[in-house]
């Protein structure tokens, strides 16, 4: 291994920069043993070396990451020499039939002389050569694509070696093999490496690594992405005719920003893990703006000037790559996606790819059903018109097909039986379902579950299509995605040069004032701390505990939301005093809405899809978990009875949240290894005897369904979602006071939890006094064959078909 040294970036180092700013590591002496001098201690740049850990462990190992930049190698060289091929190699008049072609060889078949074969539309190596020789801008291309695939050979050159360190750094310094890998969550490898920085220095500026440690220099870019989208900073709105306000974020555009932002010729950080001194100080910020404005347009112009090769690049790679999933599934076209947008405005602070990967795709089929809730009754008619005429033609064809097959030799009936099959495809896209039931507020709700952001303007307007137009920024069709994508070498020099250039001076002072230095961490993004007190907002439950301005606040509960994700996600973590103080309070809240909400047995047996809940056999405990409280509002409201004839007092989706949160907080304790959050309650509230009443059907569930990671995950996912409920329930309460007038009981401040902790309805006309009005959230009804994992988009209101076609 001392042959890769030289190509390491993260490799041992003695005399090399260090990881964090000068004058900390004097006071710190660090013995490496002379057994350990093979060892990973001092690591020069630990931000890449914990991404090549995590990507290590997202890919699957050395072989499988190895396989991939093996191949993509292969891609690029085979589009090129085919596409070279393509254009300079064959005789399309030949091929086409445009030119007649006569065999006149000893023993030919004289039906065979005018048959055209396929060597005869290639055209020999000679003329193929002579034609490439002669055409100079087509050299001049190739010799690019040459120095760019030897670029990208020798970068995979290096990757290899790197990641070889990698494999071994796994097998020796963490214990894992390659063939046990898969079988290791990421918080497993994260707890193996914070043991080892107890045993070997990794990071000489502190003693012991924390989640968040990691975390920080995992995503350092990334957390400053998602605070410059939070604070609209970027990306880039624009104002089109007919379009209207128009979201524009390719890969391309986001790639220039983060070139120009932190790690390109020019940009703000003077190497990974420090901001440059001079962008921390006020006294000069109009001369560094007009320095990054200068930055930009030159950067806008070098894509201008690279635009023909990107855009021809961008054409030839999707059509060799989408072209055979079109004519495969048309429709494909019609289905949607999360845009690159979307994955950064609702990605919370210190949040891992595999975790907003994991809760999107939780999102993925409520908001599918969402938007597929909005029909054009044009479009309709059009549609079933158009469906009907192509298809009688395309009856016709495929019955003369199979009357004489000989009807396929004529020209161009293959081409439009092909045509007229893509066109009814795309023509049943836009025919809605007949049993659909209009139920947006319903399906909105249950969106947020997994999504976890939602502008205030949304809720009450779920049926407006201004509303569908702003989540389609988020959850784009395929169609509109290839389309970005393509034209993004175009759009992105005008952008750079008109439009980001203007914002330089916002984007100087963002990062002077939300940059902060961490000792044995680096420059991080301020908001990537999760500190309520310098970036809470006060109607997201931190009133009285944060000291921020507008300015500095985080937009639609970024800061409380993403402290409470990490906090689920990492049990072991020990917030600092602030976050703790607000997760004891938040607590206290759950714990206070939950003595004047429904019963946890109450809300698993009575809600609709959820009565399975009660035995050990459930498969999706989670998930019914989360459909129980989306279901109950709805339930309530209707006035049903309960399994004991008994009417169900009024209920919101905050109250069953709560119950069902503390419930989960008093069972997940004695049944697995996490041992989090619930220790940061230093306040007189003694969970095991408060909840002891809803803590059977938990228990029953944690018994059979919590042993393992999996379910683990899932159940701390289906956590967060009841929490992201929870708050923006509060949230509306707090910020629209007067929606909340009607209600039974108005909520009960986060400050004077202290003062009426003690407050507690009884049974009988006492408890359905203590309940808030009930919240018409909708339902939601389909076909009795509809797959079971719909339940979490069916636990609205059921009402029996044919009685009406909204909620």
């Amino acid at each position: 291994m001392a042959n890769f040294e030289a190509y390491q970036e993260y490799q041992r180092i003695e005399d090399f920069e260090e990881d964090s700013p000068p004058g900390e590591e004097q006071d710190l002496l660090v013995h490496v043993p002379e057994g350990l001098k093979d060892s990973w201690h001092h690591i020069k740049n630990l931000d890449n070396f914990f991404k090549r850990i995590y990507h290590f462990h997202q890919k699957n190992g050395f072989a499988c990451m190895m396989l991939s930049e093996f191949f993509e190698l292969i891609q690029f060289l085979f589009v090129v020499i085919f596409t070279t091929f393509l254009v300079n190699c064959v005789e399309y008049d030949v091929l086409f039939a445009n030119r007649a072609v006569n065999h006149t060889g000893q023993g030919q078949n004289p039906l065979d002389r005018n048959k055209v074969t396929l060597p005869d539309a290639i055209l020999p190596s000679e003329q193929c050569t002579e034609r490439i020789q002669e055409n100079s801008w087509l050299i001049f291309l190739l010799i690019m694509a040459a120095i760019f695939w030897l670029y990208r050979l020798v970068k995979v050159f290096c990757n290899v070696m790197s990641y070889w360190e990698i494999r071994q750094f796994y097998i020796k310094a963490l214990k894992i093999r390659m063939d046990e890998l898969c079988n290791f969550t990421w918080q497993e490898v994260q707890d193996r490496l914070i043991s080892l920085q107890r045993e070997q220095q990794m990071c000489i500026h502190k003693k012991e690594l924390t989640e968040l440690d990691i975390y920080h220099r995992i995503l350092r870019f990334k957390n400053y992405m998602v605070a410059m989208i939070n604070k609209s900073l970027l990306p880039v709105q624009l104002q089109l005719p007919l379009l209207g306000n128009v979201v524009f974020l390719t890969q391309g555009l986001k790639y220039n920003f983060e070139l120009i932002l932190f790690w390109g010729p020019g940009s703000l950080f003077q190497n990974k893990w420090n901001l440059h001194p001079k962008y921390k100080r006020n006294g000069n910020r109009l001369e560094l703006a007009q320095q990054l404005s200068r930055v930009i347009l030159l950067m806008g112009l070098a894509n201008l000037l690279l635009c023909p090769f990107i855009l021809v690049w961008q054409v030839l790679y999707a059509f060799f790559s989408y072209t055979e999933v079109i004519r495969r599934e048309p429709g494909s076209l019609g289905a949607r996606r999360w845009s690159l947008y979307g994955h950064l405005y609702m990605r919370h602070f210190n949040e891992l790819d595999h975790e907003l990967h994991g809760r999107l795709g939780r999102g993925y089929k409520p908001t599918s059903k969402y938007m597929n809730s909005f029909t054009s009754p044009v479009l309709t008619v059009l549609a079933k018109n158009f469906a009907f005429f192509s298809g009688s033609i395309l009856a016709v064809l495929i019955a003369l097909t199979v009357y004489d097959e000989d009807v396929l030799t004529v020209q161009h009936i293959l081409t439009a039986i092909t045509v007229l099959g893509v066109v009814i495809t795309i023509a049943r896209s836009f025919i809605p379902d007949e049993h659909m039931v209009w139920c947006p507020e319903q399906l909105l709700q249950c969106m947020l579950a997994h999504i976890h952001y939602m502008p205030d303007h949304w809720r009450g307007h779920a049926n407006k299509s201004e509303t569908r137009d702003e989540v389609a920024q988020l959850f784009q069709y395929k169609a509109v995605f290839i389309l970005e994508e393509l034209l993004s070498p175009i759009v992105t020099p005008f952008i750079l040069i008109f439009h980001l250039r203007n914002k330089s001076l916002e984007i100087i002072d963002f990062f002077r004032n939300f940059t902060v230095d961490v000792v044995g961490v680096g420059d991080i993004c301020s908001f990537a701390q999760m500190d309520i007190r310098r970036h809470g907002n006060p109607t997201w439950m931190s009133h009285g505990q944060t000291e921020a301005s507008i300015y500095q606040q985080a937009e639609n509960g970024k800061t409380e939301l993403s402290l409470m994700h990490f906090t689920i996600k990492n049990p072991r973590w020990q917030p600092p005093q602030e976050s703790s103080v607000f997760i004891s309070h938040l607590k206290e809240k759950v714990h206070h809405d939950a003595q004047g909400g429904p019963s946890t047995q109450l809300l698993l047996s009575e809600a609709p899809l959820c009565t399975s809940l009660q035995s050990n056999g459930s498969g999706a405990a989670p998930d019914n978990l989360l459909a129980s409280v989306l279901a109950h509002p709805v339930l309530t409201a209707s006035g049903l009875q309960g399994r004991d004839h008994r009417f169900i007092p009024p209920s919101t989706a905050a109250s069953a949240a709560a119950s069902v949160l503390a419930s989960l907080s008093t069972s997940q304790l004695p049944h697995t290894s996490r041992s989090r959050s619930h220790s940061l309650l230093n306040s007189s509230v003694q969970p095991e005897t408060m909840y002891r009443s809803d803590r059977t059907i938990i228990d029953s569930m944690s018994n059979s369904d919590i042993r393992g990671n999996t379910l683990n995950s899932e159940f701390a996912s289906a956590e967060m979602s009841l929490h992201a409920i929870y708050m923006h329930e509060l949230h509306q309460q707090s910020s629209h006071p007067q929606r909340a007038s009607g209600q039974w009981q108005n909520p009960v401040p986060m400050r004077d939890l202290h003062t009426n902790s003690g407050f507690q309805s009884q049974s009988g006309l006492g408890s359905s006094l203590s309940m808030p009005t009930a919240v018409h959230l909708g339902g939601w009804q389909e076909e009795e064959e509809e797959n079971e994992d719909d339940q979490e988009i069916n636990s609205g209101s059921t009402p029996k078909q044919g009685t009406g076609s909204s909620c």
